[in-house]
């Protein structure tokens, strides 16, 4: 099986452009390629995910990744699958978030003798002379092509800025800037990313001639990974001060029985045929391929010693074994209680278990909540100062267990 062959058969790609020479390039090690990064945030989350597992998986095959870093399109904002204009952020907050991406994706990439690149498009872009873009790159556009695009479409009803309208040639313009300085010959994004992606490879063949070498190809469900990095409580990040590797794990712990396969195979690194041995299982025996995909990802993200402490972690919980070591933990002190007491609610809110008091007691009142394994559901149940002698242990639903300890 070739290494094209391979993520068609791990549903990673969706479609392409030149099929066939998009598999030669890859197969034979020779793709330079690039995926980008909006820095709108201080740490990469499950949605990036996706992309740095496929970048890595080409990169073991000989191929070379450019992790492009939107420092400069993330002064004006993505449209595609939003509904509102993204708010502006400062360039300060910008450099801080790309040195957070750098950090975290040197865990996926070998950036190592040339085997890599990391570079940031606010180097071109913010040169950029107006007029000399809209002579140069402008006229290679049409208006009407643009507006229907899908993700100018889902703008159009509430209104899009242009601001927002520019975009789509920003990013293009990325490829182009790329092809000519590094000698990228092909781009991967979401299927959300398909009309801009198409615009960087026809723009650089309006400008460079019919045999400017570029191709574009896009995963099948980076967008959907988009929607996978979100919670109720917000998103999954791979940063451990954001979403600590106990909570990672337990995210795809509890993964739907109808995902874990599809994750294993778009994720992992695992072989098909191992993956096969699991994809096989049903019921109740499920849960052991959700076990193996939290372990190998939270290995791949965290390293083997802390898969190991969530391994133990999670195992030791659904045995009943409720002190675990590794279990998640808040310490507090006395400054929490009141009159020597605390309530129930406000400890959930204080351990991070829920963003509000007001939430944590429509969890209580709806008997989602236990306290060393007794059920509360007074939303005005208070805990005394002494039952902290010992550790305290609060579950939340069916699978979230939190120890809080008094200093």
């Amino acid at each position: 099986m070739t290494l094209f062959e391979e993520l068609q058969k791990r549903g990673l790609i969706a479609q392409t452009t030149d099929e066939a020479e998009i598999a030669e390039l890859v197969n034979n090690g020779k793709a330079v390629f690039y995926i980008g990064f909006d820095p709108t945030a201080d740490s990469l989350h499950v949605g990036h995910f996706m992309a740095l597992c496929l970048m890595k998986r080409l990169q073991m095959a000989g191929n070379k990744p450019i992790a492009l870093i939107g420092g400069g399109t993330a002064m004006i904002g993505d449209p595609s699958g939003r509904t509102d204009m993204r708010q502006m952020m400062t360039v300060e907050t910008i450099q801080h978030n790309c040195e957070c991406f750098k950090k975290q994706m040197s865990r996926f990439i070998d950036f190592s003798e040339g085997k890599a690149l990391m570079v940031n498009n606010a180097d071109w872009l913010l040169d950029l002379n107006y007029v000399q873009v809209l002579r140069d790159v402008g006229a290679c556009f049409s208006v009407n092509k643009m507006l229907a695009a899908e993700c100018y479409k889902q703008r159009m009803e509430k209104g899009l800025s242009f601001l927002e309208f520019n975009y789509m040639i920003m990013q293009s313009y990325d490829f182009y800037a790329l092809y000519q300085k590094y000698g990228c010959n092909m781009q991967f994004g979401g299927d959300d990313q398909w009309s801009n992606m198409l615009g960087g490879t026809e723009l650089i063949r309006k400008k460079l001639g019919k045999d400017a070498y570029a191709m574009t190809i896009t995963l099948l469900l980076n967008s959907e990974g988009k929607k996978m990095g979100k919670t109720q409580k917000g998103a999954v990040w791979l940063d451990a001060e954001k979403t600590t590797p106990y909570d990672f794990f337990q995210y795809w712990r509890n993964v739907d029985d109808a995902d874990v396969i599809k994750c294993m195979k778009m994720l992992t690194f695992m072989s098909l045929d191992e993956i096969a041995e699991y994809e096989v299982l049903e019921g109740s025996e499920l849960n052991r391929a959700k076990e193996k995909l939290a372990y190998e990802l939270t290995e791949l993200v965290h390293g083997k010693e802390e898969a190991d402490k969530a391994l133990d972690a999670a195992r030791a919980i659904f045995s009943s074994n409720q002190n675990s070591e590794n279990m998640p933990s808040t310490e507090i002190d006395d400054s929490v209680f009141v009159d020597g007491k605390i309530l129930v609610a406000e400890l959930m809110t204080v351990a991070g278990l829920t963003p509000s008091r007001s939430e944590a007691r429509r969890l209580i009142v709806q008997g989602g909540v236990s306290v060393n394994g007794e059920k509360v559901t007074d939303g005005n149940a208070a805990l005394d100062k002494e039952l902290f002698a010992e550790d305290v242990v609060i579950k939340k639903g069916k699978k979230v267990f939190h120890k809080v300890i008094l200093k």
